[in-house]
């Protein structure tokens, strides 16, 4: 069983690379990342390289495939080979760029995914005052479920400063990472 695991896996990876009709690739991105959900799945997953391939899927213009490719991410980066992996690859960046999306999943993921690669190391980058300063916009938003994990994400991920200066800069700038659409 464990050896077709891997050769289904392949398949799909195979699929999502030669199929030209974005329903098809929708449909194996989804499949990829629900694969992702799975700890049995990890050491396949980084054998055919599917961090790569979902932080590829970040910058597509195709909204369901970045909604797959983080919901991927964030399923993935619990464990720390393939959390170290994104941090190394420049992951953080094209994550944090999916916090300006209108698709409020692709947003909740993101949010979740930068708290889950939050070390020591990495804090600088994923609580940048850019970062904070959406997640006090966010903290306001009327859906629930993104207001209260923006709300988790600056008093668990953030210090007092760090909110205080973003909430000053955000006084005097009217420019931002919109809302998503509800």
């Amino acid at each position: 069983m464990e050896l077709g695991r891997l050769e289904y896996l392949q398949a799909l990876v195979t699929e999502f690379q030669v199929t030209d009709s974005p329903e098809a690739k929708e449909q194996v991105l989804a499949n990829l990342a629900n694969f992702a959900y799975d700890p049995k799945n990890y050491e396949y997953l980084r054998q055919l390289q599917v961090l790569d391939l979902f932080l590829d899927t970040l910058t597509e213009d195709n909204e369901t495939l970045v909604e797959f490719a983080i919901g991927g991410l964030c399923n993935l980066c619990l464990d720390k080979t393939n959390k170290d992996y994104i941090l190394e690859a420049s992951g953080v960046e094209p994550i944090i760029n999916c916090l300006s999306s209108s698709n409020e999943e692709t947003v909740m993921s993101a949010v979740t995914t930068l708290m889950y690669l939050t070390t020591p190391q990495s804090r600088q980058q994923t609580t940048a005052l850019p970062v904070v300063e959406c997640m006090l916009r966010f903290s306001l938003s009327a859906s629930r479920r993104l207001s209260n994990l923006a709300t988790v994400f600056l008093e668990d991920y953030c210090t007092p400063l760090q909110v205080e200066e973003a909430r000053n800069l955000s006084k005097h700038t009217a420019v931002g990472i919109p809302l998503p659409k509800d």
